[in-house]
C-alpha cells in the first residue's frame, strides 16, 4: 500500500526540542453568508459598524457584499485561535440586526444571479479593482457558484522545527513546504471524507452541474453517499484551469506555471471582453486566471504580500511562509464551523505530510488525484468505494486507516511535547469515522433531515437560529467590545486615507498592478 512514511529520524529530532512541536502556528478565515430572517440572501450593504471590508484586519467580505469573511490572527494554540474567532462572531452578531449567519457551505435561498450583490470596497483604485475582480468571477463561473462558503486554515511551522530539521535557509524551508503540499494533494480526499458537510443543496442553487443529483425532497437535492458537494463539480471547479498542470515540485516550477496562467489569454474570456460597450470593466483581464487568488486548489503556498505587491512576487522573493488549506466545509453543527478536535487532527495531518517522503508530482498523478477527489465527494460513504493509487486500486477506507496509522506517531509526539492526550484523542475520533460512516458530518446531516422530515434549507435555518441565539446570550465583555468598535472606526479612517492618496487613473493603476516583473 502506497502510504508515505515519516522520514527516519525526523520525529526523534523534533522530540528533543518540544517547542518545535508546541508552537505550531495556525489561523482561520471563515466565510459565512449574511441572510435575512426568512433565509434569503441579504440584500443590505455591509454593515458600517463592522468596519471597512477593505482595511479591517478581522472582518471583510469575499465574493458578495453579503458574504462575510471572519479572520483570526496567528495563534500557537487551537484554543487561542477559536477564542478569537468566537469574539469576532460575537461582535458580528451584535451588529447585523435580525440577520443570521448561514452555518453551512452550500448557500441559502438565492435571488436571481444578477441580483447577488458584488462586494464593494470604496472608490480607491484598489477598492475598485476588488469589485471588478469579483465581476470577472461572476462572468466566468456564475455568481451562484461564488456564494459557496468554506473555512481556510492557515498553517506554519515555528523556526525551532526547521532548525531541528536543519532547514535553516529560505530555500530549504520552501522545499519542505512544497513537499507538504504534494503529499497533502495526494491525500486531500481523506479530509473531504472526514469533514465534508455538504451532501445536500437547496434547489435554488441547482445549476446544470447539478443534473447528476437525486431528489431528497421537494426542496432539496443530494447524493446518498456524498460528503462534500462543495469540493466537486458543483463547487469551485474550473475546466479551463484543469487543462493546466500546476506543478508543486519546486517554487520555480510553481511560479512558472502560475505565470503562464496569469499571462495566457483564454478564448472564452476573450469573448467576454475586458470592458463592455459602455466602457465598464467586466473583468480585470482575459487571461486564464485574472489574479493568483482565482486559481482553485485545495491548498496554496503563501507569503504575506506587501502593499501593492503581487502574491506571486511575494512568494518568489521571500519563499513560502505558510500554507493555506482550502478544502474544509463549514460544519453546521458547530457554532464556529470548526472545533479544537478538527484543528488538532489537521495539525497532525499537515505535520505528517511535511515529515513524510514526498516524491515529485506529475500531470498523470494530478489527474488521478482529481478523479479520486470526485469519487469521495460524490460517493465517499460507500464502504466499497475504490481509489486509484498509482497502478493499484485500493478500498478507500482501508487506505484511510493506513494513513491514520501513519499519523499516529506524529500525534503521539505532539502529545508528548504538550504533555497532553488531545492529539491522539482527535486521531481516534477520525478513526471512528472511518469505521462507521454514520459518524461523519455529512451522514449526520442527512440522518437528521430524514428523521425530522425537513429539507436542507430548514435544517440549516434551524442551526443558524440556534447559533445566533447562543452568541446573543454570550455577548462580548465591555473591554473587547470597545476594542472592536475602535478597530472598525480605524478601518474606515484608513479607507478614507487610501482614497485620498489616489492620484493615478484606474486604467493606469490596473496596468501597473497586473504587470508581472
Amino acid at each position: 500500500m502506497d502510504v508515505r512514511q515519516v522520514a527516519a529520524g525526523k520525529l526523534d529530532r523534533l522530540r528533543e526540542v518540544p517547542q518545535a512541536l508546541n508552537r505550531l502556528q495556525r489561523g482561520i478565515e471563515k466565510e459565512s453568508l449574511r441572510v435575512a430572517c426568512d433565509g434569503m440572501l441579504s440584500s443590505t450593504p455591509h454593515p458600517r459598524a463592522l468596519g471597512s471590508p477593505l482595511t479591517h484586519p478581522q472582518i471583510t467580505t469575499d465574493f458578495s457584499e453579503a458574504q462575510l469573511e471572519l479572520i483570526t490572527g496567528v495563534h500557537d494554540s487551537p484554543e487561542g485561535c477559536l477564542e478569537e474567532l468566537a469574539d469576532v462572531h460575537r461582535y458580528v452578531y451584535a451588529n447585523i440586526g435580525d440577520e443570521l449567519l448561514w452555518p453551512a457551505s452550500m448557500p441559502c435561498m438565492l435571488p436571481a444571479a444578477e441580483d447577488i450583490p458584488l462586494g464593494q470596497y470604496g472608490s480607491s483604485n484598489v477598492g475598485k479593482s476588488k469589485t471588478v475582480y469579483r465581476r470577472g468571477l461572476a462572468n466566468r463561473y456564475g455568481a451562484v457558484m461564488q456564494t459557496i462558503s468554506g473555512i481556510h486554515y492557515n498553517f506554519s511551522a515555528p523556526d525551532a522545527l526547521f532548525e531541528a530539521l536543519d532547514c535553516n535557509t529560505v530555500q530549504a524551508r520552501t522545499e519542505t513546504y512544497f513537499g507538504l503540499i504534494r503529499n497533502f494533494r495526494r491525500y486531500t480526499w481523506l479530509l473531504i471524507y472526514l469533514f465534508g458537510a455538504s451532501p445536500s443543496i437547496c434547489r435554488t442553487f441547482a445549476t446544470e452541474q447539478a443534473s447528476h443529483l437525486e431528489t431528497f425532497d421537494k426542496g432539496s437535492l443530494y447524493l446518498p453517499n456524498a460528503t462534500s458537494l462543495r469540493m466537486g463539480p458543483l463547487g469551485y471547479q474550473s475546466d479551463a484551469q484543469r487543462e493546466l498542470h500546476m506543478s508543486y515540485n519546486s517554487l520555480e516550477e510553481y511560479a512558472a506555471t502560475m505565470r503562464t496562467a496569469l499571462t495566457r489569454s483564454f478564448p472564452a474570456y476573450e469573448a467576454i471582453g475586458t470592458k463592455d460597450a459602455q466602457g465598464e470593466y467586466q473583468q480585470l483581464n482575459t487571461t486564464l486566471i485574472q489574479i493568483e487568488n482565482e486559481f482553485y486548489g485545495a491548498i496554496r503556498p503563501k507569503n504575506p504580500a506587501q502593499s501593492g505587491e503581487r502574491p506571486l512576487t511575494a512568494l518568489t522573493n521571500r519563499g513560502v511562509a505558510y500554507v493555506e488549506v482550502r478544502c474544509l466545509d463549514l460544519n453546521p453543527f458547530l457554532r464556529l464551523g470548526i472545533d479544537d478536535v478538527q484543528i488538532r487532527f489537521i495539525d497532525t495531518f499537515l505535520l505528517y505530510c511535511m515529515l513524510s517522503d514526498s516524491p515529485p508530482d506529475s500531470p498523470e498523478e494530478s489527474k488521478q488525484m482529481h478523479s479520486n477527489q470526485v469519487r469521495v465527494v460524490q460517493n465517499g460513504r460507500d464502504p466499497d468505494l475504490v481509489l486509484d493509487i498509482g497502478e493499484t486500486a485500493l478500498n478507500m477506507r482501508t487506505f484511510g486507516k493506513a494513513l491514520l496509522d501513519a499519523c499516529e506517531p506524529v500525534a503521539a509526539a505532539l502529545d508528548e511535547a504538550g504533555q497532553t492526550h488531545h492529539y491522539s484523542d482527535a486521531l481516534a475520533i477520525q478513526r471512528a469515522k472511518l469505521e462507521d460512516a454514520e459518524r461523519t458530518p455529512s451522514a449526520r446531516m442527512l440522518a437528521l433531515m430524514r428523521q425530522q422530515e425537513m429539507p436542507y434549507f430548514r435544517f440549516a435555518m434551524n442551526q443558524a437560529i440556534s447559533h445566533k441565539g447562543y452568541f446573543e446570550e454570550h455577548p462580548l465583555l465591555d473591554g473587547p467590545l470597545d476594542a472592536f468598535v475602535a478597530r472598525a472606526r480605524q478601518s474606515h479612517e484608513r479607507q478614507a486615507e487610501i482614497e485620498a492618496a489616489d492620484t493615478a487613473e484606474f486604467d493606469t493603476y490596473l496596468e501597473q498592478y497586473l504587470a508581472l516583473p
